[in-house]
């Protein structure tokens, strides 16, 4: 009744305060108006459409991992969105595949082979992106990942009795040193030495690109979160968080070069990973629905999603943060975040 009330007065003495208090201040209003594109905390209208927040036309990026799983998703959004993407990976002929179906415009893809689990292959292929791309880059997408947990995962080993000492010691005793090795080699210390190599060429593209800061995605997993033992996969989930908690420091120690490190962490996505195999698009089929709140593997247009918000105008704001597109997986399970 007061809200009625107030309106029908204003209303009805609207011509009195026209000449002294609407009048002053609509100049005052539209001033504002006509200055937020000169102001970098305000934006017009036309600032606020979804084709300038996420668009990535002027992108350069290199993708790891780039053939299949999420690897192809995040290439296949930033392509079709525009951008320039360079994607890596140590079995040519699927990369070369892969550009030969995707590179559909109105970005361009290209296949840049090499392996990036080593010191060694990080920097020849910074070197090779530095030829390529000399005014340098401006996203660096660490994806490529493997698990060696094959003597102990419960999808193919069973679970033991959870609640007999003995067998969980003798099931997870069946891990061989060379699998926590290999894993935390591709999953930790390559992802390191990529993110170290390519640093100046992420420099050099915020330099050239005013008004935007470049950044490293880093894909890790909600594995590196739960705290069971992700169906057997201790080196993998290890690993992820190793990972995760290794982006927190880039993202500390690239502040001041003005170069951002966020963190992906799905859940249970269609890849070779999690189904063993991709078809001749490269593309992967999950033959079983996770049991997440969703009721659902995660779609190329959640990834999509995700890293186009992180690359994009939209999310510039945002350094040292993780996405988690899991479905609500981690509400299910005993998980930090």
């Amino acid at each position: 009744m007061l809200r009625l009330f107030a309106r029908s007065t204003v209303a009805s003495v609207r011509p009195t305060l026209a000449t002294s208090v609407s009048r002053p201040a609509f100049p005052a209003i539209q001033q504002r108006a006509t200055m937020a594109s000169d102001n970098p905390s305000k934006r017009t209208n036309d600032q606020l459409k979804t084709s300038d927040l996420f668009n990535v036309d002027f992108v350069t990026a290199v993708v790891t991992g780039g053939g299949t799983g999420i690897g192809l998703m995040i290439a296949q959004a930033l392509v079709t969105n525009g951008a320039k993407v360079y994607i890596t990976g140590r079995r040519e002929e699927v990369l070369e595949s892969t550009v030969k179906q995707y590179n559909t415009g109105p970005g361009s893809l290209h296949a840049l082979p090499g392996d990036v689990s080593t010191k060694e292959g990080a920097i020849k292929l910074a070197k090779e992106m530095e030829q390529k791309e000399p005014k340098g880059i401006h996203l660096l997408v660490n994806n490529a990942g493997i698990a060696r947990d094959d003597n102990t995962k419960f999808s193919t080993n069973g679970q033991p009795n959870m609640e007999d000492p003995n067998a969980i010691s003798q099931h997870f005793l069946k891990s061989e040193e060379q699998q926590f090795q290999e894993t935390f080699q591709t999953n930790v210390i390559g992802q390191y030495f990529m993110s170290m190599a390519f640093l100046p060429l992420l420099a050099k593209g915020r330099e050239v690109t005013p008004g935007y800061t470049t950044s490293v995605v880093n894909v890790s997993s909600i594995s590196g979160q739960m705290k069971g033992s992700s169906n057997g996969q201790f080196a993998y989930a290890s690993s992820k968080a190793a990972f995760t908690h290794m982006s927190r420091m880039l993202a500390t120690t690239f502040k001041d070069c003005k170069v951002r490190v966020n963190v992906i962490a799905p859940g249970i996505f269609p890849s070779e990973m999690t189904t063993n195999e991709s078809g001749d698009d490269n593309k992967s089929q999950l033959s079983s629905k996770p049991g997440n709140p969703a009721g659902r593997g995660g779609h190329d247009s959640d990834m999509a999603a995700s890293i186009l918000f992180l690359a994009g105008k939209g999310g510039l704001f945002y350094n040292e943060q993780i996405l988690y597109p899991d479905g609500g997986s981690t509400l299910q399970a005993p998980a930090f975040k």
